[in-house]
């Protein structure tokens, strides 16, 4: 089994910063693309940044130049930066690993989620 577990939100005001971690574990052989999704209430799950095993990263355009991802291949966990943070980027932040398990086998998987609130 494979677990991905999100920690880093919290209240902040506009203007600041939070950075946000996902560590996975389990039976893992390998971690391909990585990434971040938020949903705010009443409104559908959306990407927010991914990164792949090698790196190439892909952002929302309402994050571009605010957010970086990265990612720890060593470790197993992915990253958030969220710098200028804004009262619109209040949501819960998922984590959401494409995992290659022991028997070869790509799956999905999602975090459990984490608040992040940013008060005007």
């Amino acid at each position: 089994q494979v677990q991905l577990v999100e920690s880093g939100g919290g209240l902040v005001q506009a203007g600041g910063s939070l950075r946000l971690s996902c560590a996975a574990s389990g039976s893992i052989l390998t971690i391909n693309t990585m990434g971040w999704y938020r949903q705010a209430p009443g409104e559908q799950r959306e990407l927010v940044a991914t990164i792949t095993k090698a790196r190439s990263t892909n952002y929302a355009d309402s994050v571009k130049g605010r957010f970086t991802i990265s990612r720890d291949n060593a470790k197993k966990m992915v990253y958030l930066q969220m710098n200028s943070l804004k009262p619109e980027d209040t949501a819960i932040y998922y984590c959401n690993a494409d995992v290659v398990g022991l028997t070869y086998r790509s799956r999905n998987y999602w975090g459990q989620g984490t608040q992040v609130t940013v008060s005007s």
